[in-house]
């Protein structure tokens, strides 16, 4: 596989990584070991593609039966209530319904995260507004803070993925009860479990009981993900009849394909197995950790999901580390410098079997370190930037918080082939030091602190959290940019290669440390549904902007609600089905 291939591949698909198929087809006609594509590796078992094999034809050439007779034979599966459940094909279609359905103006969201829930409602012309999770505390998402979060922003829509991609953060069930029980009076409350059956830190960690009681709560399940079958795009939503039935109204009556309606009627014969793939996948999760904070200067977040979230060490670029692997090595792994509130120093890696997981660790090595082939990874110069797809992003949130800022484009396209990325606070170019988490106290620079791999879960949950320290209002209270600004434009465009040098020193504070206030803003009304929120750019033309070369260059607990050896319960706890 050609470097230039690979390096085409990833500049013509900004929000994501390449499909295994384009990979394919720039290869032999095989793909790379997946460390990518968060799923199930271990699940249909062979004998259940046999079976799809041996019925190809039957499957897709006839019409699957309307997507309330598959909806129907799940529930049945799970013992719910059809009226409490919608199904669509892949979650991003029930995502997308959820947006044009249920957010009136505004949603609030932790980041970084799985990037439908910040693009899609700012391709709507919604506010998204973000909440940054702070990599001094190990991205550890403070429900306390985040609630206050949405109280000062008047945010009408809260969104929280449970775990959380691509770090793994975990939340206890009574600890998201609580949270909708204080958010009761929003619009909306979405949980996205898509990733809930690889946990293990609770027995029955869903909330999907609660959202059939309440009147504004969703919650979001994966089915590909879980059952190792992404290409046949199936996923399913849980709430009470009404919202429910808002969603159900608006799909195809065949909007689920006959691959689909086959896995979801031969489930039923494969409960144990299913649980069984469940279990290895937590068992290679502690392997693989292990193996990877072995590593040195890596560091490895707590997961509750089927991914490693990890930290490249210092001068270690994410998509040179990326190419390199794919190229040299003929792995495939996700470089995380396009996902909001993340930078190209962070990677999120797929758990996989233990043979496919030393083939990693040692392709690691040679690449970070320099063994046997190629050169190491070069440390990086000083006053050289990590080139973070979503630095400039980061600055978005810190001004007017996904309101939209105009001059960004021209912001990114000042900096040269370079990009906008953060340049490192000097805390960061320091190898971590052994030090015990702490509360940072206002005013007070934060030591970058050692992350201990897998941190049992309730450690996890008793981390404190680095909140919106030394943030005004005026910095993050969601409104954009004055009208008045607008007009200025062409003048500021003009400018912008010598206010980039001014604005650069600003990113390398300490954690910790109070950013300086901007001007104060006159307060505006919400975005109309519609309207692109406040005249910022979209989704595509953030991530467009903020690429690292510029626009220029784009081109073991039982299963959780799923089966126990024996049996099949229903998601949400209520019984079993045999």
């Amino acid at each position: 596989m050609a470097d230039s291939n690979v390096t085409s591949l990833f500049r013509s698909t900004a929000a994501h990584s390449p499909s295994m198929a384009a990979l394919a087809r720039e290869s032999d006609g095989t793909g790379p070991v997946d460390f990518c594509i968060p799923c199930n590796p271990y699940f249909p078992t062979p004998a259940m593609f046999d079976d799809m094999a041996a019925r190809l034809r039957e499957i897709i050439t006839y019409y699957p039966s309307s997507a309330d007779t598959i909806t129907a034979e799940l529930c049945n599966l799970l013992q719910l209530p059809p009226s409490c459940v919608a199904m669509g094909n892949g979650s991003t279609e029930l995502i997308t319904w959820i947006d044009h359905l249920m957010v009136r103006e505004s949603l609030a969201i932790p980041v970084p995260t799985f990037g439908r829930w910040t693009d899609q409602p700012m391709e709507t012309g919604k506010r998204v507004d973000m909440f940054p999770l702070q990599e001094s505390n190990g991205f550890v998402l403070d429900l306390t803070q985040y609630a206050e979060f949405i109280r000062k922003r008047n945010t009408k829509v809260a969104v929280i993925c449970n775990p959380n991609n691509p770090d793994g953060g975990f939340l206890h069930k009574q600890a998201l009860v609580q949270f909708m029980d204080a958010m009761a009076d929003l619009d909306l409350i979405v949980i996205d479990e898509s990733f809930l059956e690889f946990a293990d830190a609770e027995v029955e960690p869903s909330v999907v009981q609660e959202a059939m009681l309440r009147p504004n709560v969703v919650v979001l399940r994966s089915l590909g993900k879980n059952f190792g079958l992404h290409g046949i795009r199936f996923g399913y939503l849980v709430a009470n009849p009404a919202l429910a039935g808002r969603i159900r109204s608006m799909l195809p009556k065949w909007n689920l394909n006959a691959f689909a309606e086959h896995v979801v009627f031969i489930l039923k014969e494969h409960g144990a197995e299913y649980a069984q793939s469940l279990q290895q996948v937590r068992r290679d999760r502690l392997d693989m950790a292990s193996h990877l904070s072995a590593l040195p200067g890596l560091t490895v977040y707590p997961s509750q999901g089927n991914f490693l979230f990890v930290r490249l060490p210092v001068g270690a670029e994410g998509t040179v580390v990326r190419d390199r692997m794919l190229t040299e090595h003929r792995i495939l792994v996700r470089e995380c410098g396009n996902k909001i509130g993340s930078s190209s120093r962070f990677l999120r890696l797929v758990v996989r079997p233990q043979t496919d997981v030393r083939r990693l660790v040692t392709g690691l090595e040679q690449v970070l370190y320099g063994t046997r082939r190629g050169a190491a990874v070069p440390e990086l110069g000083t006053g050289t930037n990590y080139s973070s797809g979503t630095a400039a992003v980061d600055r978005l949130v810190g001004a007017t918080n996904g309101a939209g800022m105009q001059n960004l484009a021209a912001q990114a396209l000042g900096t040269g082939t370079s990009g906008i990325g953060m340049p490192m606070p000097a805390a960061a170019q320091m190898q971590p030091q052994p030090v015990p988490m702490q509360v940072p106290q206002p005013q007070q620079p934060q030591p970058q602190p050692q992350f201990q791999p897998m941190v049992a879960a309730a450690q996890v949950q008793q981390m404190p959290m680095t909140g919106m320290t030394g943030m005004t209002d005026q910095q993050s209270n969601g409104v954009g940019m004055p009208m008045q600004a607008v007009a200025q434009m062409p003048q500021q465009m003009a400018q912008v290669p010598q206010q980039m040098p001014q604005q650069m020193p600003q990113q390398q504070q300490p954690y910790g440390a109070p950013a300086p206030a901007p001007a104060p803003m006159p307060p505006q009304g919400p975005t109309p549904t519609g309207v692109p929120a406040r005249n910022g750019l979209t989704a595509a033309q953030v991530r467009g902007a903020t690429s690292p070369n510029g626009m220029q260059n784009l081109a073991p607990a039982p299963a959780t609600g799923w089966p126990n050896a024996q049996s099949w319960p229903n998601a949400a706890g209520m019984g079993q089905a045999g």
